[in-house]
Formats: C-alpha cells, structure tokens, sequence
C-alpha cells in the first residue's frame, strides 16, 4: 500500500493511543539549534497533529503539511484552538510551500516514508538560510522487559510488513539528507501506560498489522490478549520508548 494510505483507516487509533513527544525535545532546539518564538516551523507529515502540538505550545507559526486526508482532517480538530497553526495538503517531496519561509523543518515519525533525495531538494527550496532540519522518533523499546519482548515477538510473527516499514530501516537515509553535515542525536526518555483497551488500540494504530475483517485479525488480538494477561501489573502494562532527536543545519 501506498505510504500516504496506510493510515486512513487508523486514525481514531492514532490519535488515541500514540504516544507525544517530550517537551525536553524544544529546550534542546532553544539551547542547541537558537528556536524561539518567532520562529516558523514546517512540520513535514504531521499527521494528527502531535508534534506541531508541541511547537504550537511554544507560540511557533507552525504549517503542518500532511498528505493523508483522514489524518490531516484529525489533526485539524486537535489544534483548530491554534490562530498560528496552517494546515497544509502536500507531501515531504512538494510541501507547496513558499521558498525561503521556513526555519525549522521537523518530522515525527514520518521520514522514513520519505524519498530522502526529492525530500532534501525541497527542503533546501523552503528553508531560509542557516535553517535546521530535526528527525524525530518515539522508538519502542523491543527488550527491556519481559512484556516488551513478547509484544515485539507477536509482531514479528503475525504482522503484515513490520520489518520491512520499521523506522529504523531508515539510518542510512538519515546521512543522506544532512550530507555533508553529520547531525547531531539527541536521545530522551518516554513512556506509555496502557489498560486492555488501550494496549489493543495501541497495536492496531500501526500500519503493519491485520486489520478487521482480515483473516490475521482475531489471532493477533487474541495473541495480544494472551501476553496482557501473562505480564500485567494492576490491570496496566507499560510501553517504553527512546525519542530520538536528529538535529543539523541544512547546506
């Protein structure tokens, strides 16, 4: 499927059951990469609205430019209350975007759906000079506990794609799109608690699994259900990730 289609029929999941991004993520660019206030933001795939939330809070001008209708539609209710966010129909390759209107170029969990070459040619048309470019994603923890090895196990069994659309495929294109700067990588803690209810919605916001009326459907949730039983503490089980924060100037 399509990258910009793969989510449509996800997004109430997605919205729910995501995890944020930690505020920690715009005191680095405050002290690292000189954001303030006024500066204006691109948030390239931005989905439901999570990461321009965060600028948005900072008092940024922020356009979120998302492809995926459904998505773009939900992220529009969630920051409606923001005079200062854009909502933006284009994709990381053709964001329409002026030239030159943009300070910082930022992404959550969205590049490695990108083609890093036509995404690093626009990049360089919206910038202003001495811009920066952040590559952000929650990463989940896959063997830091018990629960976590058994979920990572369920999805590398019964999955559709996972390995092939994991985020992490996407190191080598991250080098690429700075070239010739090596970005700086920023690592910070984040978590999620779930009930059964969440853990569910949580597995099946991803892109990579059954949905309902698929054959696959009823043994992954039934599997599911089977690992929430087994490690469950007080009716909760506990998602641990490492938001990952790719920062550099563009050239």
């Amino acid at each position: 499927m399509r990258s910009v289609e793969r989510f449509s029929t996800r997004v109430e999941n997605y919205v729910r059951y995501r995890p944020g991004y930690p505020a920690e993520i715009i005191e680095l660019l405050r002290n690292e990469c000189g954001l303030t206030q006024a500066s204006v933001v691109a948030d390239i795939g931005s989905g439901t609205g999570k990461l321009s939330e965060l600028f948005l809070e900072n008092g940024n001008l922020v356009f979120g430019v998302e492809p995926n209708s459904a998505m773009r539609a939900a992220g529009e209710t969630l920051l409606g209350s923001y005079e200062s966010f854009r909502s933006v129909d284009g994709t990381a390759e053709a964001t329409t975007l002026l030239p030159n209107s943009v300070d910082f170029l930022v992404a959550g969990q969205a590049f490695h759906w990108f083609d890093p070459i036509a995404a690093k040619i626009e990049c360089a048309r919206i910038l202003k000079p001495a811009a920066w470019a952040v590559l952000i994603w929650n990463e989940r923890q896959v063997d830091t506990t018990p629960f976590l090895r058994a979920y990572e196990q369920l999805l590398l069994s019964l999955s559709t794609d996972y390995p092939v659309v994991r985020h992490e495929n996407a190191e080598a294109a991250i080098s690429t799109f700075f070239a010739p700067v090596t970005p700086k990588h920023k690592e910070i803690p984040n978590l999620q608690e779930f009930d059964l209810e969440g853990l569910e919605g949580r597995l099946f916001s991803s892109s990579y699994t059954p949905e309902a009326g698929d054959p696959g459907f009823e043994p992954m949730r039934e599997r599911l259900r089977e690992i929430f039983s087994s490690y469950q503490q007080g009716g909760i089980v506990r998602f641990e990730y490492v938001t990952r924060v790719f920062y550099g100037p563009m050239e």
